[in-house]
């Protein structure tokens, strides 16, 4: 494991190692072995704080929620603040350390596992692209930390450990969910939440991409373009999404025929509707509704 660094930690701060015996048990359950944390902690207004590792076997995560930070590897440089991560792979020489300044506060995790990898690469980091990612602040993903940070007063309990690493796993998830919060945000011209909300509004109707463009004052071509980097969907196709997703709930909750169900999503033809719906869903609407009232 790479050891954090010997920054004189204050009452009000955390590091945690993982002991090396739960490291092997984590290392080889089926419920952690995939990601599990090797240590963590947070460091308050960490004045003098800096680490330099030449040899580094494990992945780190930083997340900076006020203050400044100065960060070198061997492909990049530059300055983390408030709201940014800084993500450096296993295998990645670095170093890092507070502002003068403003020193930076900060919540961080060294992890491993079969699929750190992978999770690394979700979060759109590899070892030769910029280790620095932008999540804003977010108070969720501080309550994640302060759950993961949890696991350091049970006594080295195997099942708080097993939770911790699940914990794990869905702070990098979420963390994938604010980045492209803050892109669709920073986007020039172009606000997502509107059109969605669009989108929404008119659930029972037919939208076409030109109507969908206009409302973001975009053409066709950059709109499509746009909306799918930051949604993994072209806006049609979500927008079929969104109708099939208020479909199914209209099923559970309501008495409405399979008729009135499409006809709420501004489906003339049911028989056109059920086949969205079965290819989108896997079951068709009567065999959803009795799937989920069983």
């Amino acid at each position: 494991m790479s050891a954090p660094s010997q920054w004189p930690l204050p009452e009000n701060g955390i590091r945690f190692l993982t002991p090396a015996f739960m490291l092997k048990k984590l290392s080889q359950h089926p419920l952690t072995q995939e990601c599990y944390p090797t240590a963590m902690g947070f460091y308050p207004s960490a004045d003098r704080h800096r680490m330099e590792r030449n040899s580094h076997n494990d992945n780190l995560l930083i997340y900076c929620v006020d203050g400044r930070g100065h960060a070198t590897t061997d492909d990049w440089r530059g300055a983390i603040g408030p709201g940014n991560i800084l993500l450096l792979p296993q295998e990645t020489p670095h170093r890092y350390e507070a502002d003068p300044q403003e020193p930076w506060t900060i919540y961080w995790v060294h992890y491993r596992g079969a699929s750190s990898t992978a999770f690394n690469q979700y979060l759109g980091v590899r070892n030769n692209d910029s280790p620095l990612i932008d999540a804003g602040i977010s108070p969720q993903l501080v309550a994640h930390f302060r759950g993961l940070l949890a696991v350091h007063r049970t006594g080295y309990n195997t099942r708080a450990f097993i939770n911790a690493s699940n914990q794990l796993r869905h702070l990098l998830t979420h963390i994938a969910l604010e980045i492209r919060r803050v892109r669709a945000s920073n986007q020039d011209s172009f606000n997502l939440e509107a059109v969605q909300n669009l989108m929404l509004e008119h659930i029972g109707e037919t939208l076409d991409l030109d109507t969908l463009a206009a409302a973001a004052n975009l053409s066709k071509y950059h709109f499509s373009n746009k909306y799918k980097a930051l949604t993994g969907y072209s806006p049609i196709k979500h927008f079929l999404n969104m109708k099939m997703e208020h479909a199914c709930h209209l099923l559970d909750s309501s008495q409405l025929s399979v008729k009135a169900v499409a006809a709420a999503l501004g489906y003339e033809d049911p028989l056109y509707f059920s086949r969205q719906f079965s290819r989108t869903i896997g079951l068709s609407p009567r065999a959803y509704r009795r799937s989920v009232r069983s």
